[in-house]
Formats: C-alpha cells, sequence, structure tokens
C-alpha cells in the first residue's frame, strides 16, 4: 500500500501529535533556561533544582568564567570576590556610624575607622556562609551591592568590632587613649587581637579573611585602620585649658628665676661699689649716663643739666 494512502495519513498525523507537543515542551525548557557569567570581583554559587525537584547546591562558578548554561529553576548567587571594607564613621556613605567605648575610667568616646577584608570565598566554606547567612540577610548581589550585605556586616563586623574596642578601652584611662602614641599603640595591638576572637565566634566560622586572600590557603585576619578615640568636646576644652595653665606656669616660673638672678647680681654690685656705686652702675649699663673719657692732668669742670 501506497505511503500516500489511509496508512500513510495516519502516520503523518501520529508524528505531528507527537513533534508538537515535544517542540512546545523543548521550547518551553529552553526558555526556562538562563546564562551566567562572572565579573572578576565576582563568585557565583549555583544552587539547581525547581518545582518538581529537592533545590541542592550544584557548584561555584569562579570570577571571570564565560557564560556558564543553567537548567530550568536553577538560581545564582553572586558574591563579592576581593577586597571590600567596613566603614563606621561620619562619612555619607558609611556602614555604621562611629563605634562608642567606655574607658577605665569611666569616660565614653567614639572611634571612627576602617575594616578592610575579603569574603572567605573557598568554595564549600562560601557554600555555609551562604546557607547559614546569606539567605538569611538576602546577603548576596543582586544588580550591586545589596541592602542585605550591609544588612548582615551590621550584625556580623559591627558588633563584634564594637565588643572589641569597649573591651581593650577598659584596660586605659582616657587621656592616656586621647593623648600619648604609645598608649594608642598598645590600644590598637589588644583591639585586633580581641577582634579577631570576637569576629570569628559571632560567625562561627573564618568567613572574613586578609584583604589579600585569593580564595585558597589560610584566611588570615581582617585590616583595621582605627583613629584614636575622641572624649567630649568638654573633656577635650578643659584638657586644652589644663595645658595652657602648665604652660604658663612653666612661664612664669621662668620670669621669677630671672627676678631672682638679678637680685642676686645688684646684692653683689652693693657689696663691691656700696649702695651709690650699684646705682651708678645700672644707671651706666641702661644708658642714663654717659662716661667721657678725661686725659690725665687735665682740668675738667662739670656743669649738671638742668631738668
Amino acid at each position: 500500500m501506497s505511503a500516500k494512502g489511509p496508512v500513510g495519513r495516519r502516520r503523518r498525523l501520529w508524528t505531528y501529535l507527537i513533534a508538537v507537543p515535544l517542540l512546545v515542551v523543548c521550547g518551553l525548557i529552553l526558555s526556562g533556561c538562563s546564562r551566567v557569567s562572572t565579573q572578576p570581583d565576582e563568585m557565583v554559587l549555583h544552587y539547581a533544582g525547581g518545582l518538581f525537584e529537592p533545590i541542592k547546591f550544584e557548584r561555584c562558578i569562579n570570577p571571570s568564567s564565560g557564560a556558564t548554561l543553567l537548567g530550568p529553576g536553577d538560581t545564582p548567587y553572586s558574591y563579592p570576590f576581593g577586597q571590600r571594607t567596613f566603614d563606621f564613621s561620619d562619612t555619607k556613605d558609611a556602614e555604621s556610624k562611629p563605634l562608642s567605648v567606655v574607658s577605665k575610667d569611666n569616660v565614653e568616646m567614639t572611634v571612627s575607622g576602617v575594616a578592610t577584608f575579603t569574603l572567605n570565598t573557598d568554595c564549600k566554606t562560601l557554600q555555609r556562609f551562604h546557607e547559614k547567612i546569606g539567605l538569611k540577610f538576602r546577603a548576596y548581589y543582586e544588580d550591586g551591592e545589596s541592602e542585605g550585605w550591609k544588612r548582615m556586616l551590621n550584625l556580623y563586623m559591627r558588633v563584634p568590632l564594637d565588643r572589641a574596642m569597649d573591651a581593650a578601652s577598659q584596660e586605659f584611662e582616657w587621656r592616656g587613649l586621647f593623648n600619648d602614641p604609645k598608649v594608642k599603640q598598645a590600644w590598637e595591638a589588644r583591639v585586633g587581637v580581641l577582634a579577631r576572637q570576637f569576629i570569628e565566634e559571632t560567625g562561627g566560622a573564618d568567613y572574613f579573611c586578609n584583604p589579600n586572600y585569593t580564595g585558597s590557603g589560610a584566611c588570615g585576619d581582617i585590616s583595621l585602620t582605627i583613629q584614636k578615640p575622641e572624649p567630649p568636646t568638654a573633656l577635650v576644652n578643659a584638657l586644652a585649658d589644663e595645658q595652657a595653665a602648665k604652660t604658663e606656669n612653666i612661664a612664669q616660673a621662668q620670669r621669677n628665676a630671672k627676678v631672682r638672678t638679678e637680685l642676686e647680681s645688684i646684692r653683689d654690685l652693693v657689696k663691691v661699689l656700696g649702695p651709690q656705686g650699684a646705682v651708678l652702675w645700672q644707671a651706666i649699663q641702661k644708658g642714663q649716663v654717659s662716661v667721657v673719657p678725661v686725659p690725665q692732668g687735665s682740668n675738667l669742670n662739670i656743669t649738671p643739666s638742668a631738668r
């Protein structure tokens, strides 16, 4: 029987009925796919899964990777790769206001500074960070740095830094912190030790590393650049007044010493020249009396000047 007969028409009909749904399904599948490429300062976590299967971690997509095809329902989560900062100062774009500390002698002071770090992008570590912290705060990047990232830093970076600075400040008096470079240096070293400890305790792992960390090897410690603690304005003014008074006392002591030296000199002159001679000597020294040389054996008449 010819393929043009009834049997052939039935075959073509079945082929059509099968092909069209397949094409529709394939089209839907293809339209649900997406492509991901990463920037040099970006790392992506790829999670596979969708409506009909459990979501599970698939792989890390490294920085500067070309277009990678993701399946239907798959989700990419972008995180920063490379140096980042946590700014706690009075600047407009800072992540936090200056931190508050209390000195050993109970003076409240403010501290500004910057913490420089790198997110730990070892693939397994970054996965744990994402599942434990990132998802909760939506800390991954969505069209640039996210508000969730800032909220996360304010808890996992600011809180332990604040705690470390306050604990370190309890070991020093406010005058030293404000006005003594050696005390400030010792305080900074103590803050560094406590900050590393408290940041790791808060996060539960080494999620924040040295600024030069590249994703492998030792994580290292974050870098802190902190200004000297600033006491209240009233105390600064009082300290300035105290210093001014000390300077004036030193100056007065020097003036008094000069007067005493002059008096001792006058007493010595009186002993040698007598009272009138001492007065005449001082007058000569001050230019109040002119001394004219007189040749030996000459006659000299002195007429006092009229006043």
